[in-house]
């Protein structure tokens, strides 16, 4: 019983090291000035743009939780205790993440373009457009779906036509007899 959570753990802290290892060596590979980081942890934090990795942690505890005592129901109340106190410890971390994300946009941005899009998110409509950012990419991505549904629904409809239109036509067409 223990045997697959030990297996899942370790797939899980085998995939963590990894991520890890990847992101130190492209830290090795491009370093960033402190005035770039600065700049980029600006701009992140006047877009808001690291708010969406708040519920990382505590999905990975329910997660961890829940595969646990699927495992063993009987230790419910220990695994509780041991998981809130894993995913306590391990919330100190959480600069390394902000960390990598001021170096995604570093990457992206220079110093002077960070420093605008942080100006930009401190003024009023910078504001707004980042507290409504994640419903108008929500909406964005239903309306693409619907769109895409209704597309498709419609290629099918016009490709059987175009089929069976074309396909009439060969049939009306007399055959020609095998060249000798």
């Amino acid at each position: 019983m223990f045997d697959f959570c030990r297996k899942s753990a370790t797939a899980a802290a085998t995939a963590v090291a990894l991520l890890l290892s990847l992101a130190q060596a492209t830290h090795a590979q491009e370093s960033f000035s402190e005035e770039h980081i600065a700049a980029a942890r600006n701009a992140v934090q006047a877009a808001q743009a690291i708010r969406a990795f708040d519920d990382v942690l505590p999905l990975m505890a329910e997660r961890t939780r829940s595969l646990f005592i699927q495992n063993d129901p009987a230790n419910t109340a220990m695994i509780d205790e041991v998981v809130t106190d894993v995913a306590l410890s391990l919330a100190d971390r959480r600069p390394e993440l902000n960390r990598v994300v001021y170096e995604v946009w570093a990457r992206r941005f220079t110093v002077e373009e960070l420093n605008e899009l942080a100006a930009f998110y401190n003024t009023p409509l910078g504001q707004k457009y980042s507290a409504v950012e994640p419903e108008l990419r929500a909406l964005s991505i239903g309306a693409a779906k619907q769109w895409g549904d209704a597309i498709s629904t419609e290629m099918v409809t016009l490709v059987r036509e175009e089929m069976t239109k074309r396909q009439e036509a060969q049939e009306t067409q007399p055959t020609e007899a095998p060249a000798q």
